[in-house]
């Protein structure tokens, strides 16, 4: 009797097995590009040289570190909107200046005021669903009397940022625009407790639960000490923890267009550093958003004063973003809205 319901146990786990790599094989054959003849030319448009121009602004020294509150970090949000606004790219309606206000009583003690800066596309057939790309803007200030210039935190994500929402610009002009509405969110105060990010889920602009996804760069330009011999890579962090479908929307995108080395190491539950819970990425995971954080790692100038723009890897910045718009470009187009589910 023992032998014969281990065996039906077995046949049981191996049907129930199958069912799954069933479920897994259909799921990846659904997610293709209807054209990625028109997804090349806008990948086209994001450049080494417009992303360096925009990092050497970010972490120059007139703006002392960017801290929190202070003078550099509130002239670094209005060099932010005024790139929209030059753009042509509009503010949410009820926040025309295209700032929401973070107040003090929202931050640590000792910090004044601060803002999140936001923009948006607004979708042509699903306006009302959300696809959310996200940085900080903020960094550490100075310390010790010496400036934190912060080129890769979080100079590179603001700078991904910015040419993503010009690609998709440019789409729009060309009838190409997204189906689904993308907001650009940089958020402020992410280096003192990703304060920024959770005051934006708690108060949201647009409603959380039309939010398909959000996308979080937060260093993405340069390469750490573990990928010195193989630069080609990009650390994928929390895809497949709210939805399955996300983990292989960005695999296909990678596939299509970039060929990264997707590197999961820091995905795992039980890696020590929990990377998933130390960007903005996070606040909104806690709503039930599937999320993703796409990372560089760690390196010898990670929070130091010594994190300068000339250090940034360029052509890898670009590829690296080239994979966020492509993956961002399904998720605003795809015919059905990506499932918070888990397979």
């Amino acid at each position: 009797m023992k032998v014969l319901v281990a065996s039906v146990l077995i046949l049981v786990g191996s049907c129930s097995s199958l069912r799954h790599s069933e479920k897994i094989d259909h799921l990846k054959d659904s997610i293709s590009y209807d054209n990625k003849g028109v997804v090349k030319k806008y990948l086209k448009t994001i450049t080494p040289e417009e992303l360096k121009i925009v990092v050497e602004e970010v972490a120059s020294e007139k703006y002392n570190g960017r801290m929190t509150g202070e003078k550099g970090h509130n002239e670094i949000c209005n060099f932010i909107r005024n790139y929209y606004d030059s753009l042509g790219i509009k503010p949410p309606a009820s926040h025309p200046n295209y700032f929401q206000n973070v107040p003090k009583e929202a931050l640590p003690d000792d910090l004044n005021e601060s803002q999140n800066v936001i923009a948006y596309i607004e979708g042509s057939e699903f306006p009302n669903e959300y696809i959310y790309i996200t940085a900080h803007s903020d960094h550490e200030g100075i310390i010790n009397g010496e400036i934190y210039p912060g080129a890769d935190d979080n100079g590179s994500g603001t700078a991904a940022v910015f040419e993503m929402a010009e690609a998709f610009k440019k789409a729009v002009m060309d009838g190409n625009g997204p189906k689904r509405s993308i907001v650009f969110l940089h958020v402020t105060a992410e280096e003192v407790g990703l304060y920024g990010s959770r005051y934006y889920t708690n108060n949201p602009i647009f409603p959380l639960e039309n939010t398909v996804s959000t996308l979080n760069m937060d260093m993405i330009g340069r390469v750490d000490e573990r990928h010195k011999n193989d630069e080609n890579y990009i650390y994928v962090i929390g895809a497949d923890r709210i939805s399955t479908q996300l983990h292989f929307i960005i695999q296909e995108a990678n596939y299509n267009f970039t060929n990264l080395n997707l590197d999961y190491k820091y995905n795992d539950d039980n890696d020590h550093n929990r990377y998933y819970y130390r960007s903005d990425h996070y606040n909104f995971a806690t709503k039930g958003i599937p999320v993703v954080f796409f990372f560089n790692g760690e390196h010898e100038d990670y929070t130091k004063p010594t994190d300068t723009a000339d250090k940034i890897n360029y052509p890898l910045l670009a590829k690296r973003t080239k994979l966020i718009f492509a993956t961002a470009w399904y998720l605003a187009n795809s015919p059905e809205r990506l499932k918070a589910e888990i397979i």
